[in-house]
């Protein structure tokens, strides 16, 4: 019996749209260029659309077998869902950190930065808008360490964040408008021996 391929429409602009909106958000806050009285606003986009979108678009690029994507579309959606929560149970006192919190989150975003670092890495043989993407990317992480742990202040994180959102917004449009158009209206720029490799098996 000849089993039939399923194919499936491409996740990865549903990921990088949903992380973006929801880096945009928090970037917006962390920038000062909202009232910090409306900080919790991400907390809804970190659920439902940063966290469930990705985690559903994680699995599908699973499915494509595309693990690269998978791994990060998964892993930043469960980021924003632990996020997302964190702050909620620490706002509803359910979580106590008390005068250690700004310890117990910069850990976390330490942990991630690690993370963000390798898969950066991994982008030079993918194309150039993700690796713009990831590079501004491993910078706000950096830079929300460094204000977590009181070495700088100021809302230079909440600017970077807002670039990196940007960045991953064109990447969405261009997975969007360029099979629709059947051309690069947006650009990605593939790296020279990621399009050699391609040749290769093509």
């Amino acid at each position: 019996m000849i089993e039939k391929k399923v194919s499936i429409a491409d996740p990865g602009p549903l990921g990088l749209a949903a992380f973006a909106l929801t880096t945009f958000v928090l970037s917006c806050v962390n920038a000062h260029l909202v009232p910090p009285s409306i900080a919790a606003v991400f907390l809804t986009a970190g659920l439902f659309y940063g966290g469930l979108a990705q985690l559903l678009a994680g699995m599908w690029e699973f499915r494509k077998g595309n693990t690269f994507a998978a791994t990060a579309f998964t892993s930043y959606g469960a980021f924003w869902v632990s996020l997302s929560s964190m702050v909620y149970f620490e706002l509803t006192g359910v979580l106590k950190f008390g005068t250690d919190a700004n310890i117990a989150t910069g850990l976390f975003l330490v942990a991630w930065t690690i993370f963000t670092f390798y898969m950066w890495i991994g982008t030079f043989r993918l194309n150039r808008i993700l690796n713009i993407t990831f590079s501004l990317l491993l910078i706000t992480f950096i830079l929300l360490d460094l204000t977590e742990f009181k070495i700088i202040s100021g809302p230079i994180a909440g600017y970077f964040g807002i670039a990196t959102a940007f960045a991953a917004w064109y990447g969405s449009a261009a997975g969007i408008l360029n099979p629709l158009f059947n051309q690069d209206i947006l650009p990605v720029g593939e790296f020279k021996a990621n399009r050699e490799s391609l040749q290769k098996t093509a």
